[in-house]
């Protein structure tokens, strides 16, 4: 098992009177992907500026392979960070932006001219050696960005939204560029975005915040197939969550019909959330022992259609590659193990 390089205990900070992180406790894994994923202001850039020793904790304590880092400046962490915004020196080439920290720590020419080769020729920039940096399109100089962090082989890289600024196709292509650059590396990347579908393609563990928590740790899958709170479950792709009752183990009860699913470990007639994901139903010929309802709109995804049901005043959306026409009568389909039961109390 892969050792804990970073971990982070009780963490709290607040800005005036705004509790922005709220006793944080997460550890990061010696080559682990970590994403931190939620909506803006729920605290994950102030996390990642915290390790990166941009910002002092209020309370709570941030180790680095079990050393304190509270009183250890930015430039002496063994971190590097790549920021959104990607900070590079205008005034200086391609490689010169990229050498410029060995510089500093006074790296023999040589040596810096083989680290440089080696780092552009991992982002994918062999040639670009004398370019202007105003030259380059986003997506090159986001990659002489990682390029300058890498170069001075960190052993933990901070990316705070790095893809933000770049067009959906060369945003897609980079979220595997970056994959497997922190394969090649084998240094911890953190990663911070609000894009669902981002942390879900890149990440080897997710951390799902919200209002300054933690609402979920886990891997991509699990974070999508189990959520553990209504936030999660709305939050990570789209789902149906309506009321339901657990009968006993394995037996739950909603829209007045009595079904099977694969949770257990509730009170008997516990009061619980139901959570169905739109392409797991199955859109059949109404029947008397099935969800029936009435198909309102239908919109074409490209890949599938959605369509909207009316059950009854409720919505449920649906996933489907074969087309309904509006007003058509079904029965929503679905298996046991495509019905996630959720507590009431984790909301």
């Amino acid at each position: 098992m892969a050792k804990k390089l970073v971990e982070i205990t009780n963490l709290s900070k607040s800005f005036d009177d705004n509790l922005v992180l709220d006793s944080i406790n997460l550890y990061i894994k010696e080559n682990e992907f970590v994403t931190l994923l939620g909506p803006s202001g729920c605290g994950k850039t102030t996390l990642l500026r915290l390790i990166g020793g941009f910002e002092t904790a209020d309370s709570g304590v941030i180790t680095f392979e079990n050393k304190t880092l509270e009183s250890m400046p930015p430039y002496e962490r063994p971190i590097n960070t790549v920021f959104q915004k990607y900070a590079l020196f205008p005034h200086l080439n391609v490689f010169e932006n990229i050498a410029f920290g060995l510089r500093i720590n006074k790296m023999p020419k040589d040596q810096i001219q083989e680290e440089v080769m080696k780092a552009l020729k991992l982002v994918k920039l062999s040639g670009f050696e004398t370019r202007n940096i105003n030259t380059l399109s986003g997506g090159q100089q986001q990659r002489v960005a990682i390029a300058r962090a890498i170069v001075n082989k960190p052993k933990l890289l901070l990316l705070d939204e790095p893809l933000g600024a770049l067009d959906l196709k060369l945003r897609q292509e980079m979220q595997y560029e970056l994959k497997e650059m922190q394969r090649a590396l084998g240094i911890s990347f953190v990663f911070v975005t609000h894009d669902q579908e981002e942390a879900l393609t890149m990440s080897d563990t997710v951390v799902v915040m919200n209002g300054g928590l933690i609402q979920q740790i886990g891997t991509p899958e699990d974070i999508y197939n189990e959520p553990e709170n209504k936030f999660t479950a709305m939050f990570i792709g789209e789902s149906n969550i309506v009321d339901g009752i657990m009968k006993k183990d394995f037996v739950v009860e909603f829209e007045g019909i009595t079904f099977d699913c694969v949770d257990k470990g509730f009170e008997p007639n516990e009061a619980v959330d139901i959570v169905i994901r739109p392409e797991d139903i199955v859109l059949e010929a109404q029947k008397a022992d099935k969800i029936n309802g009435v198909v309102t709109d239908i919109t074409f995804k490209g890949v599938h259609y959605e369509i909207s049901i009316d059950v009854h005043g409720k919505e449920y959306v649906v996933h489907s590659t074969d087309k309904q026409a509006i007003g058509d009568k079904v029965s929503l389909n679905f298996d046991p193990d495509e019905i996630h039961v959720m507590s009431k109390s984790n909301e």
